[in-house]
């Protein structure tokens, strides 16, 4: 019995995943896909039009996944946003890491109208709801905006974590992000009588 036709398509997505990530997307030909995945040019274009629209299934299956990793988050707010953190810094320390996916991507796609770069919006869009959204549940006033804050040191320790030794990624972004947020709490609570 041969191959599924979704195992073949997973097969070629799953060879270009890894290509892309160590790579970089524009460093890899179609034909070099094709070849790691075992397969033809006519499958290759059967499953994907073009090499762009390989690009948008990697970034989406990305996203995806990273979907599905934060709902096991901590319902609570602080323990799972100090989670988020430890996980980006594992991931930081891992063999192989190579920065986040997203953010190579855009760096490769500059144009904002690109199908690749509107799914990178639309990560980032999520990702920023998913902190907001905690924010908001600890009670901190502008939650967008102290969101775009930790997102920014987020891809400061995605970024140093390729570049620098990734081991104190998690450390560190935890305790910037509770510096710049347990201020905030306090701040949003109300202050306690004053004893007679």
């Amino acid at each position: 019995m041969g191959t599924q036709p979704s195992g073949v398509r997973e097969r070629i997505l799953g060879s270009a995943s890894s290509l892309f990530y160590t790579e970089g997307v524009r460093a890899v030909s179609a034909d070099k896909i094709i070849a790691a995945a075992g397969t033809t040019k006519v499958t290759f274009y059967r499953y994907f039009r073009s090499k762009d629209d390989l690009v948008v299934a990697y970034l989406q299956e990305q996203s995806a996944g990273m979907q599905e990793r934060a709902a096991a988050l901590d319902p609570d707010p602080c323990t799972g946003l100090r989670q988020l953190a430890e996980v980006m810094g594992t991931e930081a320390c891992t063999p192989g890491f190579r920065g986040c996916p997203f953010i190579n991507a855009a760096a490769e796609y500059p144009n904002p109208e690109h199908p690749v770069r509107m799914v990178i919006t639309g990560h980032r869009a999520w990702l920023h709801s998913l902190v907001a959204g905690r924010l908001r549940l600890l009670g901190v006033q502008e939650a967008d905006s102290l969101a775009d804050q930790l997102l920014m040191l987020r891809d400061g320790a995605m970024v140093h974590g390729y570049v620098e030794d990734g081991t104190a990624v998690g450390p560190a972004l935890a305790a910037a992000g509770e510096a710049l947020v347990l201020p905030r709490i306090t701040a949003g609570k109300p202050k306690p009588a004053a004893q007679a």
